[in-house]
């Protein structure tokens, strides 16, 4: 029995260039695809994640960051207040 000679270097179980299959631009093109639309639903699936959460915080009042309230002022205590250099 003669045994099949391998490429020096080449470990056994391992197969050698010009025995691997070449993929088809048609197994390509289905791979490229089927990694697409698995990015697409992941994107969706984080956009509905985000839309829902935006909406709560609008129902929540806690979105548009921080609101303060406007103080009742006379216009002495808005003089006082500028002249003191308190612009806020």
């Amino acid at each position: 029995m003669e045994e099949e000679k391998k490429p020096e270097g080449t470990p056994e179980g391992e197969e050698t260039p010009s025995e691997e299959k070449p993929l088809s631009i048609v197994d390509e093109a289905k791979k490229i695809r089927d990694e697409i639309l698995t990015a697409k639903n992941e994107l969706k699936t984080e956009n509905d994640r985000l839309e829902k959460l935006q909406s709560e915080q609008l129902l929540a009042g806690t979105a548009g960051g921080n609101v303060t309230r406007k103080l009742d002022e006379t216009p002495e205590e808005y003089k006082n207040r500028i002249m003191a250099g308190n612009l806020e």
